[in-house]
């Protein structure tokens, strides 16, 4: 199996499901253990993602945050993964932002690839990427010179037992990063790290 991030080779299998790539420090699960799109759809419909849920909002904040401190209304974004419950982009949209939403499964609209935007989020959807290279150069040639790429996604730290991490238990996640990880994203791409901590990434395209 291939690494679908660095396109090293993967050789260190750490468990039943999940290899360790030695290049980028990534934790890739073995594509034969991937939930089907049927059953992905049905997972993703049992999370109570209320864009009214107080928690939930709070949970979100990080991006929320960010985008309010770095932008205003005059520029565009794009929430890239949006779910079945959009908060971050109401709470910005009730700010007077401009959001477009898109999520393969319930915002399909290939509308928002003709666009360019000043800021892109994903939140708990990096984890979720079949290959990650793919998805972020997609991302980073929508985004505008010096626009800013925000990430949520918890990141493995090493002091943890991956084997019980809760994280790596989600049937569907896939893909998981490190710090390690990020600063290998970040070297690939040229892009510089804003933020780095354990769920919030911040990066900017130079």
């Amino acid at each position: 199996m291939i690494c679908p991030l660095c396109k090293d080779r993967l050789s260190n299998l750490i468990d039943e499901f999940y290899y360790q790539c030695i290049l980028c420090d990534s934790f890739v699960k073995e594509s034969k253990y991937y939930l089907n799109q049927e059953e992905e759809v049905a997972y993703y419909k049992l999370h109570n993602n209320d864009v009214n849920d107080f928690g939930y909002r709070n949970f979100t904040s990080p991006v929320t945050n960010t985008v309010l401190e770095k932008f205003n209304s005059t520029h565009l974004g794009l929430d890239y993964g949006c779910g079945t419950g959009p908060v971050i982009s109401k709470m910005l949209g009730d700010a007077g932002y401009k959001v477009i939403l898109y999520d393969p499964f319930f915002f399909s609209n290939d509308d928002y690839l003709n666009h360019k935007y000043d800021y892109i989020f994903s939140c708990e959807v990096f984890e979720h990427f079949h290959q990650p290279a793919y998805e972020i150069e997609k991302l980073l040639n929508l985004l505008k010179p010096d626009g800013y790429l925000i990430i949520m996604t918890l990141l493995f730290d090493m002091s943890s037992d991956f084997k019980t991490w809760f994280y790596r238990n989600d049937p569907t996640h896939v893909f998981i990063y490190t710090k390690k990880t990020i600063h290998f994203i970040a070297k690939k791409y040229n892009l510089r790290i804003d933020k780095l901590e354990d769920r919030i990434i911040v990066l900017q395209k130079i």
